[in-house]
């Protein structure tokens, strides 16, 4: 492991340094006047073809690291020895055919410049047998033209509903004993619980009947099916039980301004599971034995006020919990249940210790972990605290882990780069994964195991992508039987929608900066309207996969920037607390550098350019418009926060453990009252300039309605029109379906309003 990281890091720096600076103002310059372009007749060497390829067929120009992982997949083994020597023609006929996703069955070098002829990828070249700089550039816009392949008169128009609306039954799982299959489907326009039983012709039967609220998700209890719903979007979640048609519905935790969490489902233990509550004191969450059959609740863990979580081992007992002031920490552990909690890990600021699970004999802990380290990695602590690394990565955190506990190994864990990629530790599921993935025709990236029985021979799987929202299959290992189950929103053709391309560029400071483009289908990826999407959080990341919103807007004929800034998570922790206190600044930076970087491209048309997003979205939209209010054309704030101060004054009440992390990361409301002061919207709106359209839940436990209600007066006082949805049946984000279609039905009105000429 740590060799073939070492291995990569040299290779990096070896060859990955030196291009982009020239090759970046070369193909700009070849993008605005062809074939004009006066170059000197110099010969390229391999290294710097491959940089200058790279740079004009992705958008992969910060991050070293993707770069050399694509110039991987286009030199192989022994291919290119010397990088430093001249690149030959047929040497760059190989590479472009990879490059441009051409390979069928070449092996022979004449075999790849017959194919690279046939592309006309040479076109108005000399024969000479090297390449100069000024030939490159010719090659790659003949190159550009044969990736891009498009018409330029994009797709047919695709209705908001047919994105937006209920996609079908999804959120499938199996009972325990892998007779039943559980789903979540569509009805009276909510999201309600469905069972089927397996191997039998009979009819799905709905076990739910909400017709407020989608239900929020569902889980087996040995034969119980249980549910979990708010009101509203309060986010105050409630267990329910149901009989089997649905008829008799009961709350097993009917406590006004309540919120539930499943903390065990207690396996072996007839009717009971654990849960926390804050039912007692509503900042912090104690821990119950709740019975199934009678909703009857046994007090089993006290919380003393500065408990985040609790674990308990494989017989239920209660033996982990995390204490934190929101900066400082420390994982407790006892031996039993009548023990006193003693420290087992000290958390600094910054660390980060998650345990997860107790190994079946209960004399391990599973944990991820940061402590000591920049990249989050996944543990395995004695009963000493002494810790063994199972799973790292050089250049992201481990994002999860799939543990079979009735094995009690771990079967894989996952990271985030590009996309979703794995690493296995059981050569047998390594082998079913491998099988199932060949059967889909699939990239790892796109296949999930999302369930399975208890035997682990009866699995649930999943395959999306960026433009195929999912199918789920079922999966039996005995018989090696597949078969689907659903695809997710049918009525969307996969050839239609637009490609999630993932990106990198250099923050004015030097950071370097991931994220996704996406681009309209058939259209030239030139001077296009764009949006810039910052996500929520801010300690959260965008990915690459299927994104309803984004496929909406592409098919407008938007391209779309998704930007994980500074503060964003699964780049480690010196990435993550370079955003701390820079709410409006240095990651409002790395959103309008990103924006620029797309402008300078030649992507984006530097007048039509928009802002959108929820959340920290929602404020770093309203913080675009008051610090580069000249950047954007239109912007759109969903769920924003305005106004920090109130912000901190208003969070939920079981956020109270995090308060400090808040002050640490966002800022003190007294201490620093005049960056907080700079960094809030609200009082800034004297700069905006750019047409507002604000969208919010009143539920909203998070975002409270206050911050939607402030913005939109202060610009009404000064006699700015702003347009103001606001839902009273919805929280943070609308979820019921008649409001998601009004809302995007609304939003793309607006842009297409101010971006479209």
């Amino acid at each position: 492991m740590k060799k073939r990281f070492l291995t990569a890091s040299l290779a990096v720096i070896l060859t990955a340094s030196a291009v982009y600076p020239v090759s970046m103002q070369e193909v700009r310059a070849a993008n605005e006047t062809s074939s004009q372009v006066e170059v000197k007749e110099e010969s390229l060497s391999a290294k710097d073809f491959l940089g200058l390829t790279v740079t004009a067929l992705t958008f992969q120009h910060g991050s070293e690291t993707m770069r050399q992982q694509i110039i991987d997949k286009w030199v192989k083994g022994e291919e290119l020895k010397d990088l430093s020597v001249h690149i030959k023609r047929d040497e760059a006929a190989r590479i472009l055919v990879r490059a441009l996703n051409k390979e069928e069955k070449e092996t022979t070098l004449a075999e790849y410049q017959e194919k690279a002829n046939k592309l006309g990828l040479f076109n108005g070249l000399s024969n000479s047998e090297t390449i100069s700089k000024q030939d490159a550039v010719k090659i790659l816009n003949n190159a550009k033209n044969v990736k891009n392949g498009v018409s330029n008169e994009g797709v047919k128009e695709i209705s908001v509903e047919d994105f937006m609306k209920n996609p079908g039954s999804f959120g499938y799982s199996l009972s325990p004993d892998g007779n039943y299959l559980t789903y979540s489907a569509a009805w009276e326009n909510r999201s309600n619980v469905f069972v089927k039983k397996m191997n039998d012709d009979s009819e799905p039967v709905r076990v739910s009947s909400s017709t407020d609220r989608d239900i929020a998700g569902s889980f087996w209890k040995d034969d119980n099916l249980l549910y979990l719903k708010d009101k509203g979007g309060d986010e105050n979640f409630h267990i329910y039980s149901t009989s089997f048609n649905g008829n008799e519905e009961k709350d097993l935790t009917p406590y006004p301004n309540v919120t539930v969490g499943l903390l065990s489902g207690l396996q072996g233990v007839k009717d009971e599971i654990l849960i926390m509550m804050n039912k007692e004191d509503a900042t912090v969450f104690d821990v119950y034995k709740l019975n199934v059959k009678t909703g009857e609740t046994k007090h089993v863990a006290k919380n003393p006020g500065n408990i985040a979580s609790w674990l308990a081992d494989r017989d239920g007992n209660i033996r982990i919990a995390v204490a934190s002031d929101g900066v400082e920490g420390t994982v407790l552990y006892r031996e039993t249940e009548k023990d006193e909690f003693k420290p087992f890990i000290e958390m600094a600021a910054g660390d980060e210790v998650t345990p997860l699970a107790f190994s079946k004999d209960n004399k391990h802990i599973y944990a991820t972990t940061n402590k000591g380290r920049d990249k989050v990695e996944f543990v395995k602590y004695d009963l000493e605290g002494k810790e063994e690394v199972i799973m790292s990565n050089a250049e992201v955190d481990v994002a999860g882990v799939l543990y079979s506990a009735e094995q009690d190994k771990l079967l894989y864990g996952a990271y985030l780069t590009d996309k979703t990629h794995y690493q296995f530790f059981d050569k047998d599921f390594e082998e079913l994964f491998r099988k199932l993935q060949t059967k889909l025709g699939v990239e790892e990236s796109e296949l999930g195991i999302n369930d399975y029985n208890k035997e682990m021979t009866k699995f649930i799987v999943s395959v999306s992508s960026d433009t195929v929202y999912g199918k789920y299959y079922y999966y039996d290992s005995t018989t090696d039987e597949l078969t689907e189950l659903t695809t997710l929103s049918p009525w969307l053709n996969p050839e239609e929608l637009a490609q999630m391309h993932p990106i990198s560029y250099k923050s004015r400071d030097g950071l370097t900066i991931n994220g996704y483009l996406t681009l309209p289908k058939n259209k030239d990826a030139k001077n296009l309207p764009l949006i810039v999407n910052p996500h929520g959080g801010p300690w959260a990341r965008d990915m690459w996969g299927f994104n309803p919103e984004v496929q909406l807007l592409a098919n407008r004929g938007y391209a779309v920037l998704q930007v994980n800034f500074r503060s964003s998570t699964g780049y480690g922790k010196e990435f993550l607390e370079a955003g701390n206190k820079q709410w409006g600044l240095k990651i409002q930076d790395d959103i309008t550098d990103g924006v620029q970087w797309a402008i300078d491209q030649g992507i984006a048309d530097p007048e039509s350019i928009g802002i959108y997003g929820a959340s920290f979205g929602g404020y770093a939209t309203l913080a675009g418009i008051t610090k580069t209010p000249d950047l954007y054309a239109a912007a759109v704030d969903y769920v924003g926060v305005s106004n920090i101060f109130t912000l901190l004054d208003t969070i939920p009440p079981y956020w109270e453990t995090m308060r400090n992390m808040f002050y640490e990361r966002v800022g003190h409301p007294e201490k620093d009252k005049e960056l907080l002061t700079e960094a809030s919207p609200v009082f800034h709106v004297d700069k905006i300039k750019t047409p507002l359209f604000v969208a919010q839940g009143a539920n909203d436990p998070r975002v409270n309605q206050a911050e939607s209600d402030q913005i939109v007066k202060a610009l009404r006082d000064r006699g700015v029109d702003v347009e103001y949805m606001l839902k009273e049946n919805e929280g943070h984000g609308f979820q019921n379906e008649e409001n998601r279609i009004e809302f995007y039905n609304a939003m793309l009105k607006f842009l297409d309003n101010h971006l479209k000429k």
